[in-house]
């Protein structure tokens, strides 16, 4: 990290990059470590420092300016500036920073309760081109709920860690989302999730879900206490969902290639749990 960096008030360094002073260092650490000896002949060296990558990449995430402009920045081209994002996203992918715990953490009986819920990330309008079966990519990707063009993230949450992810496109309902990724629970587990999964009962008994009004049968204001009650439960999920977006490249529109959003995203995921344990993971080889 340059002096300028290590001088650099924390508050102001997360604004900046994104990730906190010891992550950086802890992500740094991941990238300088040195691979297995191959037969491959290495090339010429690069014009940036690993710490200058790590920090293009970051500054890129956070900011999410177009490539040309974080070139401009580091002085380097907008080509060398894509390349370098992906260089480092794959390091980071191989040196298990993305790799959450996984659905099977879920069938053991270490906690009591799971929260479940999907954030919506928008997109460019897509091509009206088919797309295999698909007749109308335009239709495939809208959400009627956000009115624009989304990609859905499905995140399960347990003492406040991330341990799986799936994604959809915006036209799927949050429910058949969650029955495609074929996620499965011990029983003794509590769910808690919105309105958006009601059904979800009749797969797993142990589910609390708020109640849901209609024109006939309006909620009471029992209802609306207890509902009231499951929400201030079920925050802790925003707060997460709220840290992620911190990264304008989730909240923003997405501009890049659709096959490469879940490996970003789920770095981002494993960089949120790394902070929230305290930065004290060890680095695995």
């Amino acid at each position: 990290m340059n002096k300028k960096n290590k001088n650099m008030n924390e508050k102001i360094f997360r604004r900046i990059i994104g990730v906190k002073k010891n992550t950086f260092k802890y992500l740094l650490m991941l990238l300088e470590l040195k691979p297995k000896k191959s037969g491959k002949k290495l090339g010429r060296k690069p014009n940036l420092t690993s710490n200058k990558q790590l920090m293009l990449t970051l500054q890129y995430w956070s900011n999410y300016m177009t490539l040309l402009e974080v070139g401009f920045m580091f002085g380097v081209s907008e080509a060398s500036a894509c390349r370098i994002v992906k260089r480092i996203e794959d390091k980071l992918a191989k040196s298990g920073v993305c790799k959450l715990r996984g659905k099977k953490s879920l069938l053991t009986t270490d906690e009591e309760q799971v929260i479940i819920d999907v954030t919506e990330c928008p997109i460019e309008r897509p091509k009206r081109k088919k797309l295999g079966r698909i007749k109308n990519r335009q239709k495939y990707y809208y959400s009627g709920k956000k009115k624009r063009h989304t990609i859905k993230a499905q995140l399960l949450i347990s003492n406040k860690e991330i341990r799986a992810t799936a994604f959809a496109n915006g036209k799927k309902h949050d429910f058949r989302l969650f029955k495609e990724s074929k996620t499965y629970l011990h029983k003794s587990k509590k769910i808690k999730a919105d309105s958006g999964y009601q059904g979800l009962q009749k797969l797993h008994s142990e589910s609390d879900l708020p109640k849901k009004g209609s024109k006939k049968n309006p909620l009471t204001k029992e209802d609306k206490a207890k509902n009231k009650q499951q929400a201030k439960k079920r925050v802790v999920v925003e707060h997460v969902i709220g840290w992620i977006k911190r990264f304008k490249i989730i909240s923003t529109r997405y501009r890049g290639r659709r096959k490469r959003f879940g490996l970003r995203f789920n770095i981002i995921c494993g960089i949120y749990n790394y902070e929230n344990k305290g930065g004290n993971n060890e680095i695995r080889s």
